[in-house]
């Protein structure tokens, strides 16, 4: 162990390491997606399932991961993750069809289920007045891998296009979006080898009757100060037996968990149905809509990652001095106005067919060209009547081949304020839903249902965001890219309104506290 670190901190970058994973598995697709487009040739709900479908396992894995976690421990349920993840990203770049990569993808959404045992291990190792910045750091790393995805996936093309022979003799110019899906294996290997290394989780020892092991364990993880206190804090734990699973699922229903499953459920739903994986998984296809064309598009999902990790930073540093609640406000506040922004972009866009765009075509596809010249006179004023009038006078497989380029140079729109309105978005996502949603949920459940509780809750989460992903590309094609932000807006101001009514502060409070508050709020 480093010695220079604190051993909490120490475990909790290892256990943390899941959350650069899991944000690098899903937001790489992000410029994979038109490549496996092109490959395999798929529909609008083709390529929203295979973007999606991680999700959809994360949903059916999430319904097991608090028991499972409960039943085998926090650290042998993550190691069982990360395996997941190794075989999902193998799978992904060498998947010869749509069908297998689905399946490889939704493998790794499976892996997805780290979400809710990586903040419930860290939590249950930190200390209270540090336990939302330790939580944080699984966001942190999270949003670090979004970063590297788009920089990879951005290094990446410009490799492919780069015409050097070694680049041609290893496919990567044929095949790239197989190198984009396949990295992910790298990290994937550490962190398996890592688990092995990490302490069985204190609280969770408790819970089996293992209690010997439990303060063995808090004295490696704290000084004698820290130790004694975390000891006091549970010994009401200590004097309880591990409940069966029947009579935990049926606390769940009990009244006393009624106002933390509110609280949790609403914070779930609100972190993904103000479209923030839509931003992450689809952001080259956002910015090629604006009309910057591909190459910008990839570089200016890398400021997207960029402007995460630094607000995901702001919200380490003041979740437990602002405490959670200020910074749900203030993010949830920003995320309306920068969706009514975005909204505003698009609304005001206008759509022309270019001459020189037909020119070009001309030389590649003459019958193509011929059928564009009717609508170089043509004005439309919104991406989905301009898409419709393309749809009229192409074939589907010149609308999959022509449609990019003929929307990246027909738009004439204020595309600097649409990327400041997704960037403000993210920071304000990033500095608020993103991080603070997981410290929460690690902190609002009594110790015997954390677990099973983090777990339905993780359900509604996964759900919601499966459901906006799927569809997105739909919404898109037939409402366009204006009603779907206003929508997504709308969302965040519903969210921010039952926030402000309904949301207590945890911060600098022991677990068994805030239980015993939020059982007091039910009986009012």
């Amino acid at each position: 162990m480093n010695k220079a670190l604190s051993p909490s901190l120490y475990y909790t970058l290892i256990v943390s390491l899941g959350g650069f994973i899991f944000g690098f598995d899903a937001s790489v697709i992000a410029g994979a997606n038109g490549f496996i487009d092109a490959e395999f040739n798929l529909t609008d709900w083709q390529q929203g399932f295979v973007v999606s479908s991680p999700t959809l396992g994360a949903l059916i894995a999430m319904l097991f991961a608090g028991g499972v976690s409960d039943a085998i421990g926090r650290r042998k349920a993550l190691i069982f993750v990360a395996f997941l993840y190794l075989l999902s990203s193998v799978g992904s770049a060498l998947a010869p069809n749509f069908e297998l990569l689905v399946l490889s993808r939704f493998i790794g959404g499976i892996a997805f289920c780290s979400l809710i045992i990586a903040p419930l291990y860290i939590s249950e190792i930190s200390a209270p007045e540090n336990r939302g910045k330790m939580v944080s750091v699984n966001q942190l790393n999270i949003v670090f891998g979004f970063a590297l995805s788009y920089f990879t996936n951005y290094y990446l093309l410009q490799l492919s296009n780069s015409g050097a022979s070694w680049v041609s003799e290893w496919n990567i110019d044929t095949h790239l979006w197989r190198y984009m899906l396949g990295l992910e294996a790298i990290p994937a290997a550490l962190w398996f080898g890592l688990l092995f290394t990490i302490p069985r989780s204190p609280r969770w020892l408790v819970l089996k009757g293992k209690q010997d092991e439990a303060e063995r364990v808090i004295n490696r993880l704290f000084d004698k100060t820290q130790a004694s206190a975390l000891v006091e804090d549970i010994a009401s734990s200590l004097k309880e037996k591990s409940w069966p699973l029947r009579e935990r699922l049926g606390f769940l229903r009990a009244k006393p968990m009624r106002f933390p499953l509110l609280v949790g459920v609403i914070i779930a739903i609100a972190q993904q149905i103000t479209g923030i994986n839509v931003i992450f998984f689809y952001a080259p296809t956002i910015f090629e809509q604006s009309g910057v064309g591909t190459n910008a598009a990839f570089m200016q999902a890398v400021w997207i990652g960029l402007v995460n990790v630094a607000f995901t930073v702001v919200a380490m540093l003041t979740i437990d001095k602002w405490g959670r609640r200020p910074l749900l406000l203030i993010g949830l506040t920003g995320v309306v106005i920068s969706m009514a922004i975005c909204t505003y972009g698009f609304k005001q866009a206008t759509y022309q067919v270019q001459q020189s765009t037909v020119d070009t075509i001309q030389q590649e596809a003459p019958n193509t060209a011929s059928k564009l010249m009717p609508l170089i006179k043509a004005t439309h004023f919104s991406d989905v009547e301009f898409k419709r009038a393309l749809k009229l006078v192409l074939s589907s497989e010149e609308l999959d081949t022509y449609q990019q380029p003929l929307l990246t140079s027909s738009i004439s729109m204020n595309a600097p304020l649409v990327l400041f309105g997704i960037i403000a978005f993210v920071a304000s996502f990033a500095m608020s839903l993103g991080p603070v949603m997981w410290a929460m949920l690690a902190e609002i459940f009594p110790n015997q249902t954390r677990g099973l509780a983090i777990s339905l809750v993780g359900v509604v989460n996964s759900l919601t965001s499966f459901l906006v992903q799927i569809i997105f590309p739909w919404e898109l094609a037939n409402l366009g890219a204006a009603a779907t932000f206003a929508i997504y807006g709308g969302f965040a101001l519903i969210s921010l309104i039952l926030v402000a009514k309904l949301f207590p502060e945890t911060k600098g409070r022991s677990l068994e506290d805030i239980t015993k508050d939020f059982e007091q709020h039910a009986t009012k």
